[in-house]
């Protein structure tokens, strides 16, 4: 017997701790419409599907493998799906330059991390959700107090 794909994305849902609502606005569709995938009232389009897989970080057609979901819409789902926003991108490409800067002179890391507050304020001003733009600003509040740091050692 095939999974009820609502049951699992579902499942996916809980597992990000996302409510219905929070995943229907990442979907730009209502709550309604993801309560009646969730418990199988209807089939998600393949739109629908591929922005899953991407907030899942699985391929569509993993998503909807070993489910009941038409073989004739699984048939045009894409082979991969984008996995991460770009605020997702740029926050783990500051983490990655974090760790490098502890290895440069303090000038250098003063230099680039001043170039990251101008991109996360840009990202803050162009974010529309609410869980991403609070990483955004935790990460500028991390820069600045790493900021006021050096500048308090250099004096």
């Amino acid at each position: 017997m095939p999974e009820n794909l609502g049951r699992r994305i579902a499942a996916h849902r809980a597992k990000l701790g996302l409510t219905q609502q929070e995943l229907a606005d990442r979907l730009a569709v209502s709550r309604v419409a993801v309560s009646h995938v969730e418990s199988g009232l209807s089939d998600p389009g393949e739109r629908t599907v591929t922005l899953l897989a991407g907030i899942f970080k699985v391929e569509p057609h993993e998503l909807v493998a070993g489910t009941a979901y038409p073989t004739a819409k699984a048939d045009r789902l894409p082979v991969v799906a984008a996995r991460y926003t770009e605020v997702e991108l740029q926050l783990e490409l500051l983490d990655r330059d974090r760790t490098w800067l502890d290895q440069v002179p303090p000038a250098e890391a003063e230099r680039v991390l001043e170039h990251w507050r101008v991109r996360l304020r840009f990202l803050a001003a162009e974010s529309h959700d609410a869980g991403e733009l609070e990483l955004v600003n935790e990460a500028r509040r991390q820069i600045g107090d790493w900021l006021s740091d050096q500048r308090r050692r250099q004096d």
